[in-house]
């Protein structure tokens, strides 16, 4: 089915709904039948309308790649997810008519994915209306929008008003490869159920007893997780975020993490005294400049670097370097004394985790970077950053700058002479590596040897991309909260002051704290859980059933296709919990089933009024959504679309975007893809890995295509049908390995490519 060329998966597609649609529009006025039938009328539709668009994008994206041998940008991944849509739905379809006489059909089951995938066709076809607009607007062979900012603006005013809770429900995952699915449904459902618990004073160990029992729900209804999922991407701040993505520092996590690790000598965390220092220029090393510790923002603070190395070697044990060790309890004593010792790499590796600027620090990236030192044979310090919204830009830059001299200049220290260096960082991570690259050339200090960036983060700026149309649907960087992360960054994103007695207390103090409401909390979790489980039994053991009158089916499907019009469809248990249970517990749900999504139900809404991301220009605020907008606007938004189609828009209410006027983001320490050419010209070698259904996948292209435009060496590879953040996933799959593997593959280039001898420090 992947060989199939996108015209003839269309025509098969096509074919088969209309083949569905007929047979079941003969099954009689059943409410099942009558959906079915709807269903394959609505992908008969959709697929038409999508296919000679994807025709135009496809025929014009190899104009957007670096080269030849790197067929990669937002064009090619958006028809491939839309390829991937049309492949389910094309199996799906199959599946039905060749079972749709069969007793053992499950027509609800097979209704319901089926809408849900047309649903996600829908979307994606808008999103390909949204890249052909962008095709056109464009530059030539620009990948980001930089036009008017009032176009821009209009741009993501509607496209963030589009619906995405199709796409984390039962269609959660489906454009990533299968072994990676599962785990996305454990971190949506951990998501969900987490959410429902933040800002009720509880964290770490007592959110995660509390999300424990409440979870069940959404593990058995993929709809209401995906509407939950959907709120609460829109509406939480960056706080929540903070908190989700730290839940794997818990020392608990962290610990079970290492011990599925590789098993290293020396992991040890340093805390770098504020103290002044002098660096040689490279130019003349008679000649020196002073590195001053970080200033910005709190003002001069120690920084916090993770020393990791597979063998003890010599420097390591030394007395300076334990002068400078941090406690971390039992962890600090995983350096235990050696009779021998290695001598000293000629290589280090300095490494900046990512997390989007806002989270995570060296422990929970340590798993990998174990394995790294093994299979490198060299020492790596990974920066722990200080991170926004507490610090925002520039902190993270003067600290990681700040620890890449140190480490330079104390090299000896960490177990290496220090003749190769290579800079290694994953997405927030692999932006600090191309900048703090920028400053040491500004600054006249040795740049490294080479830079290793995965998924690297290189537009900082609001702007469109087709890759970042992808945002719609990732269901680990949904445009929402990329931009929560940028706008904390960027100093948009104010302190959360709302507990400060559970910042006095620490990551320690709390998960004590946590530990002694542990039972308190499964207790009162059970008992809600149990309480929700009665009330959808109540309802289930009430279901409308079938007259007796009814005469004999030829089968038990074709009876449940013909029962009678039911306002909540064929299996009453199932219709609560997408639409009953919502309009109940949530007032921000359209009036509309959420399960209907046939061509009658996918009729036109009003989008919401959300300025998202607005240029440089516009006061910074945070804007509340309004339900209508005006009949200009209106009519303005209906442009990007052919008379007739109307994609899904958000039925989650007001939403609130985080908007930021400061024109920082286009500062090249910022956003490097807007260094100006004469910065550019003093990056060393660069390598890239990106991932093919990454939003910021743009983001590496354009950069690669800058650096191979002014003759810099640079090389570009794009791992398929992965998620961003592939590295944190290293052990989960065989392709996520391979993956990992190909990015310590070219650390190994960085660090054995021949060259000169850089002067000793």
């Amino acid at each position: 089915m992947h060989s199939m060329d996108l015209r003839t998966m269309t025509q098969s597609l096509v074919t088969l709904a209309e083949d569905n649609m007929a047979f079941f529009l003969s099954q009689g006025p059943g409410e099942t039948a009558r959906r079915l039938s709807g269903v394959f009328a609505g992908v008969r539709e959709q697929a038409l309308g999508l296919e000679p668009t994807l025709g135009r994008l496809l025929g014009v994206a190899h104009l957007f790649d670096l080269d030849a041998e790197t067929p990669a940008n937002g064009y090619r991944s958006l028809v491939h997810t839309a390829r991937c849509c049309l492949a389910h739905l094309l199996h799906k379809s199959r599946y039905v008519a060749s079972n749709r006489r069969s007793i053992f059909f499950r027509a609800s089951h097979n209704l319901a994915e089926l809408e849900a995938y047309l649903a996600a066709l829908t979307q994606l076809r808008a999103l390909a209306y949204y890249a052909q607009r962008l095709l056109a607007t464009n530059q030539p062979g620009a990948l980001f929008f930089e036009g008017d900012e009032g176009l821009t603006a209009d741009f993501l005013r509607e496209y963030i008003t589009l619906h995405k809770g199709c796409f984390y429900g039962r269609c959660l995952g489906f454009q990533f490869t299968p072994a990676i699915r599962p785990f996305l449904q454990t971190i949506s459902i951990g998501l969900v159920s987490f959410g429902e618990h933040y800002k009720r004073n509880e964290t770490g160990l007592s959110v995660t007893a509390s999300s424990l029992f409440t979870s069940g729900r959404f593990a058995i209804d993929p709809e209401l997780r995906g509407a939950e999922f959907e709120r609460i991407i829109q509406n939480l701040d960056v706080h929540f975020w903070k908190a989700f993505w730290n839940i794997t520092e818990m020392e608990v996590l962290s610990s079970l993490a290492n011990m599925a690790s590789a098993t290293v000598r020396v992991s040890r965390l340093l805390s770098l005294p504020p103290e002044a220092f002098e660096m040689p220029l490279i130019t003349d090393p008679k000649l020196t400049v002073t590195i001053s510790p970080p200033l910005a923002h709190t003002g001069p603070g120690p920084v916090l670097i993770r020393l990791i190395s597979y063998d003890l070697r010599e420097g390591q044990d030394s007395e300076e370097l334990s002068s400078l060790v941090k406690s971390e309890g039992p962890r600090s004593l995983e350096l235990r004394p050696r009779p021998q010792q290695a001598p000293r790499s000629p290589s280090l590796v300095v490494h900046i985790h990512g997390g989007g600027f806002v989270a995570q620090t060296s422990k929970s990236h340590e798993p990998y970077l174990k394995s790294w030192a093994q299979e490198l044979g060299v020492p790596i310090v990974s920066i722990d950053y200080s991170l926004a919204p507490e610090a925002p830009f520039p902190r993270a830059l003067e600290e990681c700058f700040y620890a890449y001299c140190w480490a330079i200049k104390h090299c000896a220290l960490l177990g290496s002479t220090g003749e190769r260096i290579c800079l290694a960082g994953d997405s927030a991570g692999g932006n600090l590596c191309f900048t703090i690259s920028l400053r040491a050339a500004a600054y006249g200090v040795r740049v490294p040897d080479g830079i290793m960036a995965a998924y690297p983060a290189t537009m900082l700026q609001s702007t469109a991309s087709p890759s970042r149309l992808l945002s719609l649907i990732d269901p680990l960087l949904p445009l929402s909260v990329l931009s929560k992360c940028v706008s904390a960054y960027a100093g948009g994103e104010t302190e959360d002051h709302s507990d400060s007695d559970q910042k006095a207390l620490g990551m320690i103090g709390l998960v004590q704290r946590d530990t002694a409401l542990l039972f308190r909390d499964l207790r009162l979790s059970a008992s809600s859980w149990l309480n929700s489980f009665l009330e959808l039994s109540r309802h289930k053991s009430h279901p409308k059933s079938v007259p007796m009158t009814e005469p004999m089916r030829r089968s038990v499907s074709e009876a449940a296709l013909a029962q009678p019009e039911d306002p909540l469809g064929t299996d009453p248990l199932k219709s609560l919990t997408l639409h009953d249970l919502s309009l109940r517990g949530s007032s921000e749900t359209s009036d509309t089933s959420e399960l209907s999504l046939s061509v009658e139900a996918l009729g036109p809404s009003t989008p919401s009024d959300v300025n998202f991301l607005l240029g440089p220009e516009d006061a910074r605020e945070e804007v509340e959504a309004r339900p209508e907008l005006s009949t200009k606007d209106r009519g303005h938004s209906g442009a990007a679309f052919p008379e007739g189609f109307h994609p899904r828009r958000s039925s989650q209410g007001p939403t609130r975007m985080p908007l930021y006027s400061s024109p920082i983001a286009k500062n090249p320490f910022m956003s490097p893809l807007l260094a100006p050419d004469s910065m550019l010209q003093s990056l060393p070698p660069v390598h890239i890995v990106a991932c093919a259904l990454d939003p910021l996948l743009d983001d590496s292209v354009m950069f690669a295509r800058r650096l191979r435009s002014l003759g810099k060496p640079v090389t570009l590879r794009v791992v398929e049908d992965l998620p961003h953040g592939f590295l944190s996933l290293a052990a989960l799959c065989r392709e996520t390995r391979q993956a990992a593997a190909l990015c310590v593959e070219r650390i190994r280039q960085v660090l054995t490519l021949p060259g000169p001898a850089p002067p000793r420090v």
